[in-house]
């Protein structure tokens, strides 16, 4: 497992250099890390086949490593540690931002729906009285990551388009560490609302959830919801080879022709193919962010 303590210790040898600038020689192992959504058994079962069509496709050994937080994940591609990333819209643009530009959204998946993003909801016991976000004032609520689109950013930004500070209208506010860790304390009443990230009805983190056995369909029910959010991107190192970028692109591209039983295993049967993104694909998620940074330095 990697954790953002050995990356930032990486990271403190390399010079911070421009993108162009950094070596463009093609690493003998390439090294992909996602963001937790949940513990980190089902990402290694979900996500092990993806390195393993990589390095088919590359030629490239490739390896998967489970990050502890997201912030792990974003200093391994600020440090040049981890070549692909796997993200949320706004841990991306960290990434991004943090990287210098070296960190740069590829693909995101459509949806056998046709729909290209997702959303923040936030989640309630079903038998709960709470009906609207409005009821839960005073109550506790659970988020998931300091850098979690859904568990975080997306929720203060929209509630405070309705007038809702997270850190006065509720009693408490937590961060659980993980979407499922944010499901688990609203069952286990730690919580009064949990956020989490809904691509549709059957189609989430809760749905994940329910396949595992963890929990059941009827125990939880949706009491709010935001705006559409950005895809999920898988970002990688602009610093790469061309050639290199070119067969990573490919295998993205061409997963649903190439190996679509790994596809459907790794994003749970939704998605009908991978599709090209670029970074002005999230701008309207930098601006996200910017709100968030000004939060923060307003709370400092």
């Amino acid at each position: 497992m990697i954790n953002r303590r050995t990356l930032l210790t990486a990271a403190a040898g390399a010079a911070v250099l421009p993108a162009a600038a950094r070596a463009q020689t093609a690493p003998t192992e390439l090294v992909i890390a996602v963001v937790p959504s949940e513990n980190s058994s089902g990402v290694v079962d979900r996500m092990t086949p993806l390195a393993a069509y990589l390095t088919k496709q590359t030629g490239i050994k490739t390896t998967l490593r489970v990050a502890s937080d997201y912030a792990a994940v974003i200093e391994g591609q600020k440090a040049g540690n981890i070549h692909i990333g796997g993200y949320g819209p706004g841990s991306y643009v960290r990434a991004h931002q943090q990287s210098n530009g070296n960190a740069i959204a590829f693909t995101t998946t459509r949806s056998k729906a046709g729909a290209v993003g997702y959303y923040s909801v936030g989640y309630v016991k079903a038998d709960s009285p709470y009906k609207t976000i409005q009821d839960l004032k005073g109550r506790k609520l659970g988020l998931v990551d300091p850098n979690s689109t859904s568990g975080n950013f997306a929720p203060r930004f929209f509630l405070d388009k309705v007038g809702i500070n997270p850190e006065t209208f509720f009693s408490n506010v937590n961060f659980t560490g993980s979407h499922e860790n944010a499901v688990i304390a609203l069952m286990n009443g730690t919580v009064d609302i949990a956020m989490n990230w809904w691509n549709a009805d059957g189609d989430s983190n809760f749905d994940r959830m329910v396949g595992k056995g963890m929990a059941k369909k009827t125990d939880l029910r949706i009491a709010w919801k935001s705006d559409l959010l950005a895809g999920s991107p898988f970002a990688m190192l602009a610093s790469l080879p061309a050639d290199l970028k070119k067969k990573i692109e490919d295998a993205f591209y061409n997963m649903h022709i190439n190996d679509k039983a790994m596809m459907d295993k790794m994003e749970d049967g939704q998605t009908e193919a991978f599709i090209k993104v670029s970074h002005a694909d999230y701008l309207d998620t930098a601006n996200m962010l910017t709100f968030i940074d000004a939060l923060r330095r307003k709370s400092s």
